[in-house]
């Protein structure tokens, strides 16, 4: 069985917003269309009943067109996230590599991130499995 990473899945109240962010500060390109999906298969993909999403994909940085995309979408009705936690179960960040982590920083502020903990670095050891 072949195996291939395709996306990332994102669910925000304004795709757009979030969009732009992931273009302006990590260079994501986006891939048209643009989504606007409803019906019985979305319903079926999502367990939604009158399930309704807008957004788009965008590219993410150093692939080719083929490349994996973070998948940006609003649903006509989102529910409430909850508190941010670094223990929360989910995807907690997505990491991009990038040549001066500072600059970086203050790119994700400008463009309306938020900081959560430090920077710090880490030797990661290797270990046999």
């Amino acid at each position: 069985m072949k195996t291939k990473y395709k996306h990332t899945n994102i669910v925000d109240a304004d795709w757009r917003r979030l969009a732009r962010f992931y273009q302006k500060v990590f260079a994501c390109e986006p891939v048209p269309p643009e989504r606007d999906l409803q019906g019985e298969g979305l319903e079926k993909r999502t367990s939604g009943q009158g399930a309704h999403i807008i957004g788009a994909h965008l590219r993410l940085p150093g692939y080719d067109e083929k490349g994996p995309t973070l998948e940006i979408y609003q649903y006509s009705q989102n529910e409430p996230r909850s508190q941010v936690a670094a223990n929360r179960e989910g995807i907690m960040y997505i990491a991009f590599e990038v040549d001066d982590v500072e600059q970086t920083l203050a790119e994700v502020l400008r463009h309306g991130g938020t900081r959560f903990g430090e920077i710090a670095c880490a030797e990661v050891k290797a270990s046999a499995l």
